[in-house]
């Protein structure tokens, strides 16, 4: 894991190029702070804070092919890279290091844009080619690592973080209110937008091409695809693709337990890091370091679980204690780091575990994100699948009651009464043949929030139809696909990519210099399970059937049994003790400084705050609302109302 830097184009160099570079890193340290270093030659300028994990002594980046032909800047990890290393060496090629980055700038030598096919791993990727004057910025399948871009003062500048393009073009530095509007209905932007004006985010499974004559080319090397509805299992059997999943899954783990450095592992006391940890330990890990995170509140909390596990696996294993007042104290720092709104607050406790891990020595860690979107494990899953259901008989008395089943883990769940759960549920039954259906209660709630907009943004949040903008996005064989298949798609491409990936994994783990590993997000576990019958996946209302069954045989039946248990963490309520609000929340939410920022209306986030302020934000509205504006309010503080606090005291670099 590194930040990596940089611009390229026609542009001549100027005095000033390395001193923007230099300007641009230094705001990445957190990613790197083990190596900095700058490569500056006509027409490119590339930077790179280091991170160690893979050949310590001789990885330091920016790294060339040994003719100086071909360089590159890398985040991130090729998991696959002794194979290809192998493979590369048989063609003739030389190495001057042991590391992965090199394998990159030999690939591309060979195979040209198609390198990126052959790489498994999680990977943010600049390459410039100087005898074709050409850049590439590639981006990993799943959207694990980070990439942005911007056309300014004619060059393309790129980063791994927006702040670093803003230290070098602080006119970037605008937010854009449709990005705005994406993120309080999606949770965040959608790919390729962000929330600064012209600021484009790389889309997962995706390659720009700057060429020589200015020319931007972007090429989809990978997306997620599924088989026809109704199409033949291409298994046997049921038990032979459970024995080919438990297969899969442990050579995913024994790849990304490559490093140079230890490797531990997150455990929330659920199926998915369970597993993990237990395919680790089947990976020849003998005693695996975990970390979790414990909290006040009963309603969160899943100690019991985590203890289990613990016992089961005999790990060592560490806990972090998180309270409301440190989810409170810690949020404007979450936010710096996010670049983006951010609905929830479940990344704080997150981003401070990280920060136990580095202090317990640790630079990487496994996690189980990603096998909820892969394997269908959300209750959104089987709430479209019983609306769906309930929309053919939209009148019976009975069908709506399956939801019953859903959401025991929430204090104030939806079916706690009745009469409300119809109502909730029934939000977009009209839409039952839209390919969007299973997703149209979130993005009804999400979108609430909207209403608090300032009145001149309130006509490009009424002109915006979510429902029209994501099935824009799904591809044309999508229309083809199982019911499920399309649910997954678009948890995939709109939470996964847009908020888990990046506010919830990435960035909350490089505030602390960790690289987060996700092997359930190897893309041939992803192929894998696009392939099986959606009934392998989801049967009846128990999600992840097949996942259940191949980690079976490694688990405490009370963990492989266990019912999904989304991670979470107390909200709004955070934020006050006895009904007084934090310092900075009250100043920020003050009408003066509401109306200064020009993004919400002050009367009504008034009574927001008030209402919060006597606890009656239970919820998901309100409280996705409250911390939305919160967290939009700390954006334009830190981005635009401070921005030189975006640039800090430059630390010495190496060069090249």
């Amino acid at each position: 894991m590194c930040g990596l830097a940089g611009f390229a184009g026609g542009v001549a160099p100027t005095p000033e190029d390395r001193l923007d570079l230099e300007r641009m890193i230094a705001t990445l340290h957190h990613r790197g702070p083990d190596a900095h270093g700058v490569h500056l030659s006509p027409g490119v300028g590339l930077a790179h804070a280091r991170l160690s994990i893979i050949d310590l002594a001789t990885g330091q980046q920016p790294l060339h092919d040994g003719s100086g032909s071909v360089w590159t800047v890398f985040n991130g990890e090729i998991f696959n890279f002794l194979e290809l290393r192998r493979e590369l060496e048989r063609d003739g090629y030389t190495f001057r290091t042991s590391s992965d980055t090199e394998v990159i700038v030999h690939l591309y030598h060979r195979d040209g844009d198609r390198f990126v096919e052959r790489l498994n791993g999680q990977f943010a990727i600049a390459l410039w080619d100087a005898r074709r004057r050409r850049l590439v910025l590639a981006r990993d399948r799943a959207g694990i690592r980070p990439l942005y871009h911007v056309r300014a003062r004619g060059r393309l500048w790129f980063a791994s973080e927006v702040k670093a393009l803003l230290a070098a073009l602080p006119e970037c530095a605008r937010l854009d209110p449709d990005g705005l509007v994406q993120a309080f209905t999606f949770w965040g932007p959608s790919d390729p937008d962000t929330l600064f004006e012209g600021v484009r985010s790389l889309p997962p499974g995706h390659l720009l091409a700057l060429e020589a004559d200015g020319r931007e080319i972007l090429t989809r090397y990978w997306d997620w695809d599924f088989p026809d509805a109704g199409a033949a299992a291409p298994f046997a059997s049921f038990d032979e693709a459970v024995e080919d999943l438990r297969g899969l899954l442990l050579d995913a783990v024994r790849l990304q337990l490559r490093a140079d450095v230890p490797v531990g592992a997150y455990l929330s006391g659920g199926l998915d890091s369970s597993g993990i940890v237990a395919l680790a330990r089947q990976a020849g890990i003998a005693s695996v370091r975990t970390f979790s995170v414990t909290f006040d509140d009963a309603e969160f909390d899943e100690r019991e679980q985590q203890q289990a596990m613990v016992r089961h696996l005999g790990t060592a294993h560490t806990t972090l204690h998180c309270t409301r007042r440190d989810i409170a104290d810690a949020f404007p720092a979450l936010v710096r780091h996010t670049e983006a709104p951010v609905l929830r607050t479940a990344p704080v406790p997150l981003m401070l575990l990280s920060g136990e891990v580095r202090r317990s020595g640790y630079k990487v860690v496994l996690t189980g994100e990603g096998a909820d979107e892969v394997f269908a494990g959300y209750d959104l899953f089987k709430e479209a699948k019983v609306r769906r259901f309930w929309a053919r008989q939209p009148d019976s008395a009975w069908r709506h009651l399956l939801l019953g089943r859903l959401y025991g883990y929430l204090a104030n769940s939806p079916v706690g009464t009745p009469g409300f759960a119809r109502a909730f549920f029934a939000q977009g039954l009209e839409h039952i043949d839209r390919p969007v259906f299973s997703h149209v209660p979130r993005w009804t709630t999400s979108g609430r929030a909207l209403a608090f907009l300032a009145p001149e943004l309130q006509a490009r949040a009424a002109a915006f139809d979510p429902l029209a903008f994501q099935e824009g996005r799904l591809p044309p064989q999508a229309s083809r696909w199982a019911p499920l298949a399309r649910d997954q798609y678009l948890e995939a491409k709109s939470l996964m990519a847009g908020y888990l990936l990046s506010s919830q994994g990435d960035r909350v783990a490089m505030a602390n210099s960790i690289e987060g590993r996700f092997p359930f997000l190897d893309h041939r576990v992803i192929e894998f399970a696009n392939r099986l019958p959606p009934h392998w996946k989801l049967r009846g209302l128990t999600e992840k059937h097949i996942l259940r069954r191949a980690l079976e045989p490694l688990l405490p039946p009370e963990i492989a049994r266990r019912t999904k248990q989304p991670y979470r963490a107390p909200d709004a309520s955070s934020f006050f003790e006895h009904g007084r609000p934090a310092d900075y929340v009250a100043e920020l939410l003050s009408p003066g400084r509401i109306r200064d920022a020009g993004l919400f209306d002050p009367a009504r986030v008034g009574m927001l705050l008030e209402k919060c302020r006597r606890g009656g934000a239970t919820g998901f509205g309100d409280n996705q609302a409250f911390v939305g504006i919160l967290s939009t309010m700390l954006l334009h503080d830190t981005f635009i109302r401070r921005r030189d606090a975006t640039a800090p005291e430059l630390r010495a670099t190496g060069t090249e």
